[in-house]
């Protein structure tokens, strides 16, 4: 490994240091992953999907398909990704902005049906594009030579978690919602998910990852997915202060941002996550050699809390809640490119595999929310089934993060 490429490991790695974690009372917060992921209905041209601005030294992104809730597709990262690389590389670039139009959400997810539809097919090769164009993306923002900031106001989840959580600013507000639910829809935490979800700290990492749990508001900066917290109503004022800096420094912005972060009061009566009372049992349930481990952890704990994560996992694609848990299991200990290479190992197997494409069908096309999976239970899901999805599909290509 080259000396840069060692550095860049560093400082990705350095954004994701687990916080000091509190938790609060619990409240089941799984939700309807057709309501809010992958939204379909086109309002605009593949021209006007993403609209870029550049004020002075500020590059300015805005993910621009409201209506879908900013669902990222192909279209997009293909014009995002070379546009920060053009601003990287101009030295009158002072920072990058990512944010979406709309006020509901930031994006709520990738474009998986079309991914999905292409599979069933038998084109995979346009969704091993997709994840592919896709990664690479996120890795340019992990890597990105300078500051780079997300306003992360409203949904978030599955692609829009890729396009913030590597950056170095992530800012949330009160209308923050932020997910992992892909296990509901048999696919696996992806965008990086199995590096960055257990530096949050494998317990909570592990147990967002399986049950899809959602925080909202000041819950997504306690658990350390957001580095600051302002309120939704002030980010119009934050940009322009941001714009109006002339040549800032990495600490002026942080200062900038620290400034407003200091000032919102919303949620702080609460300043705790709202896991805290649950933390003990969630690592004692939730960190296991195997997900029948976990199942057999939540029913010996008997609780009602217990019981209820249980009926969740319950629901969930088997087959994913096995690679799942393997796959931020190794990623703890992987550097954020080989967790990215990994995943797209992952895809391409489940691009073939029954279970993506009936958990899109069941949750966002029929919406019967009555997924068939296959296999049907953990004991039917095999150690050499999940290894196959750690091995890159004959004739495919690895990952390619050399220019990312």
């Amino acid at each position: 490994m080259n000396s840069a490429k060692a550095l860049q490991r560093i400082l990705i790695t350095s954004r994701h240091i687990s916080q000091s974690l509190s938790f609060n009372q619990m409240r089941i917060q799984q939700f309807s992953i057709a309501s809010l992921m992958c939204a379909q209905p086109k309002q605009v041209s593949d021209e006007d999907d993403v609209l870029f601005e550049r004020i002075g030294g500020a590059g300015i992104i805005t993910l621009n398909r409201p209506k879908a809730l900013n669902a990222l597709n192909l279209s997009m990262v293909r014009k995002i990704y070379p546009q920060i690389a053009e601003w990287e590389q101009d030295p009158k670039t002072t920072m990058i902005i990512m944010k979406a139009a709309g006020k509901k959400s930031f994006c709520a997810g990738g474009d998986i049906k079309s991914v999905t539809d292409a599979a069933k097919a038998g084109d995979f090769s346009a969704g091993e594009t997709f994840f592919g164009e896709e990664y690479q993306l996120n890795y340019r923002i992990a890597t990105c030579d300078v500051p780079y900031i997300a306003l992360i106001d409203g949904i978030t989840m599955g692609g829009g978690v890729g396009l913030s959580v590597h950056g170095e600013n992530r800012i949330c507000t009160e209308k923050t919602l932020f997910a992992m639910p892909e296990t509901g829809i048999g696919l696996y935490p992806d965008v990086g998910g199995s590096h960055f979800l257990p530096r949050l700290s494998l317990h909570l990492g592990m147990y967002l990852a399986l049950t899809g749990f959602r925080l909202k508001g000041r819950d997504v900066y306690k658990a350390g997915v957001a580095t600051r917290m302002v309120d939704s109503e002030t980010l119009p004022q934050v940009e322009k202060e941001l714009i109006a800096m002339e040549n800032p420094t990495h600490q002026d912005i942080t200062d900038l941002l620290r400034r407003h972060h200091v000032e919102c009061e919303t949620g702080r009566d609460r300043d705790y996550l709202i896991l805290r009372d649950r933390e003990e049992d969630i690592k004692t349930c939730f960190i296991a050699e195997t997900v029948e481990e976990i199942f057999e952890n939540l029913e010996r704990d008997g609780s009602e809390w217990a019981l209820e994560q249980l009926a969740t996992l319950k629901k969930m694609s088997p087959t994913s809640l096995k690679v799942t848990h393997r796959q931020l299991t190794e990623g703890s200990s992987l550097p954020l490119d080989e967790c990215l290479e990994m995943e797209l190992r992952i895809s391409a197997q489940m691009l073939r595999g029954h279970d993506f494409g009936e958990g899109v069908r069941a949750q966002i096309v029929d919406k019967d929310r009555n997924p068939k999976w296959q296999p049907a239970t953990l004991a039917e899901v095999t150690d050499e089934m999940v290894d196959s999805y750690f091995t890159m599909v004959e004739g495919v290509d690895e990952l390619d993060l050399t220019d990312a």
